[in-house]
């Protein structure tokens, strides 16, 4: 299954940061909470995109860990690896296509983590596979990814907005039942943990260009919606009409991220 999308590094940090600025909870903290992480474990962190998750680890185990960053965006690599400089260099950092096999032997890793990034694998068995694969004997994976109630004020909106149909999305059409069902297959403990972090939004322009960034970072997805710059933008002015709507109704926006983490033993 070959899932057309298109990540950008703006896109992607303009979610970052507003995830940052609006939400109530902070998601890298709670990575951390769940994860059994100890000093000294070989780290590989896949579609790292510019580090973000990298950098938690490196920080969290106060340095003392080898943590490789693997993704297949040259764009987002060179902004992980200008990063990386400022801070000696301490995390690897390379290409890896995921839905071909890893570079890597057998058996090299404590951990796995995927943070929003696997639903986009062409064949799923196969990804997950490599993953187990390169995984030691006791070792984790972690994925992170939509659950099919995410945002669900997000799509409430575009909906009436266009009065169209809401394409499937690879996350939350994937996330919770085909992942999953095959992490539980592949791996001998599986546990579910779930975030939800409500993102209040003051006024309707923060919600408007989280909006822009999400469409435009996934465009190739929202096809049946725009295909042309003047479409989108046709598109943007309904999403505005309607959410200064729901605004003035309700005196802000509050969109619930609902995110599903899933803890894998090998």
């Amino acid at each position: 299954m070959k899932i057309e999308y298109q990540e950008t590094s703006s896109d992607l940090m303009t979610r970052i940061n507003i995830h940052d600025a609006f939400g109530a909870r902070d998601i890298d903290k709670w990575m951390l909470e769940v994860l059994p992480l100890e000093q000294n474990m070989a780290i590989l962190d896949i579609g790292c995109g510019a580090g973000k998750q990298c950098f938690s680890y490196l920080a969290h185990l106060n340095g003392k860990a080898e943590i490789t960053g693997a993704d297949v965006s040259k764009e987002l690599l060179a902004k992980a690896k200008e990063e990386n400089a400022k801070l000696g260099d301490r995390v690897t950092f390379q290409t890896l296509n995921f839905n071909q096999e890893f570079s890597f032997p057998y058996e090299t890793f404590d951990l796995v983590s995927c943070s929003f990034a696997i639903y986009y694998a062409e064949d799923i068995p196969f990804t997950i596979s490599e993953m187990h694969r390169v995984l030691k004997p006791g070792g984790y994976l972690f994925t992170t990814g939509p659950m099919p109630e995410n945002k669900q004020m997000f799509y409430d909106i575009i909906t009436e907005a266009t009065g169209k149909e809401i394409p499937p999305m690879p996350g939350s059409s994937r996330y919770a039942s085909e992942i999953l069902e095959t992490i539980k297959s592949t791996f001998s403990d599986v546990n579910v943990h779930i975030f939800e972090n409500p993102l209040t939004f003051p006024t309707v322009e923060p919600f408007l260009a989280y909006t822009r960034a999400s469409l435009s970072e996934d465009r190739l997805l929202w096809n049946t919606f725009f295909k042309t710059k003047e479409d989108f933008e046709s598109v943007m002015d309904q999403i505005k009409q309607v959410a200064e709507t729901w605004f003035e109704r309700d005196g802000k926006l509050v969109m619930i991220k609902v995110v599903g983490g899933f803890l894998a033993k090998k």
